[in-house]
């Protein structure tokens, strides 16, 4: 081992940043009931259901994510009256907002924007359904630009009869340039509905009454890139009110957190039902998620690792570490690997150690194979350490 030690100079040592990506597939088939309810878990507190990949009592299963609703104290809506768990809904959103919008400068919980213009008023998302991603998924963040969910919108879907015949496409459209940094959990941006599918002569119309501006759809949702969270409006369930478009398939137009909209309710097929209204009254949280989970046909998205690396260039130039202070590199106060007095010194170098200013060993680089260097070579090391 040599006893010789070298300080790195100045331009020795230098960081990079490498953003990794997993494409995360999720089919509807295990959202909503390969394994029948093995793989849904719900909690008796009765305020979020989590979802996994196999039977949760199974040892591998995976934790995939937490599905809950909830709707906003300040919804006005007049005729949206909660008989079921209530202050649990309430909470579930306030929870949620305070998290994922933080508080406004009186201090009170500013609600989920439409847009991401928080400071610009809007409308606001008073009745969401919430999808929190596992960080074994999403890891550092979710790729930004790179989520769809398909959601069945048929207003009397059953699986079995009706198998996802009427979808349409959340999309995280413009996320890779348009997201917002205003908000205490990092950076979010707008999703977006367009068309998936259609039954064949009731085509799916995705309404014109509130579009976006960069992408010329509907907003439907916030997605929390860091925090791996999707707030779903819950008016992605709602009939359009223009009676010339109000077809067969249910429709996205105005997209009104209130839900004003009169509409064929996603939970019963009671034409007088106002949409996502029904889930938000007279249904559990379970049910409510339930309901919506039976309707989801896929979901994917890329998740991010960011990889931070610390790159140190180990030099050793001609006349440096041509010896060893291994004991076995002499024999009777000769070099081993010289045959000739005459011959020029020889080591083979196997490892690089890294070293604090005391000395002290902080990490070892080992070479695939020894790297003959004698005073005629010089070598650049190359080591990097990752975190």
């Amino acid at each position: 081992m040599s006893s010789i030690y070298k300080t790195f100079a100045s331009g020795d040592k230098t960081s990079t940043r490498t953003l990794l990506h997993e494409a995360i597939p999720l089919t509807g088939s295990i959202v909503s009931g390969t394994y029948g309810t093995n793989n849904i878990k719900n909690f008796a507190h009765g305020m979020f259901q989590s979802v996994y990949d196999y039977p949760y009592l199974s040892s591998s299963a995976n934790h995939i994510f937490d599905l809950s609703v909830g709707v906003s104290t300040t919804q006005t809506n007049t005729g949206l009256t909660i008989s079921s768990q209530r202050s649990k809904k309430n909470n579930i959103y306030a929870q949620m907002a305070q998290v994922l919008m933080g508080f406004d400068a009186s201090g009170d919980t500013l609600n989920f924007d439409e847009d991401g213009d928080i400071s610009g008023g809007g409308t606001k998302l008073n009745e969401c359904v919430f999808l929190n991603f596992s960080r074994l998924l999403t890891k550092d963040e979710v790729q930004k630009g790179t989520f769809e969910l398909e959601l069945d919108v048929h207003e009397t879907h059953v699986a079995s009869t009706q198998p996802f015949t009427n979808r349409i496409k959340v999309q995280d459209i413009s996320g890779s340039s348009g997201f917002f940094v205003n908000s205490p959990a990092g950076e979010y941006g707008v999703l977006y509905a367009n068309t998936a599918a259609s039954v064949s002569g009731n085509p799916l119309i995705v309404g014109e009454a509130s579009v976006g501006i960069e992408t010329g759809l509907p907003p439907c949702g916030l997605i929390f890139y860091q925090a791996g969270v999707v707030v779903l409006s819950g008016s992605v369930f709602n009939r359009s009110t223009d009676a010339s478009t109000a077809t067969n398939g249910i429709l996205v137009d105005a997209l009104i957190a209130n839900n004003t909209q009169v509409g064929v309710d996603m939970l019963s097929t009671d034409a007088t039902s106002a949409g996502f209204d029904l889930a938000m009254t007279g249904s559990e949280i379970s049910s409510s998620a339930d309901a919506v989970r039976h309707r989801i046909y896929n979901v994917q998205f890329n998740n991010t690792i960011e990889l931070n690396s610390t790159v140190y260039f180990c030099r050793a130039k001609h006349n440096e570490f041509n010896y060893s202070a291994n004991k076995t590199y002499l024999s009777g106060s000769q070099i081993r690997v010289k045959n000739q007095e005459s011959d020029i010194p020889v080591s083979y170098i196997t490892s690089i150690g890294l070293y604090s200013a005391d000395g002290t060993l902080l990490g070892i680089a080992k070479t695939s194979e020894p790297i003959k260097k004698t005073p005629n070579e010089e070598y650049i090391f190359r080591v990097r350490v990752d975190y």
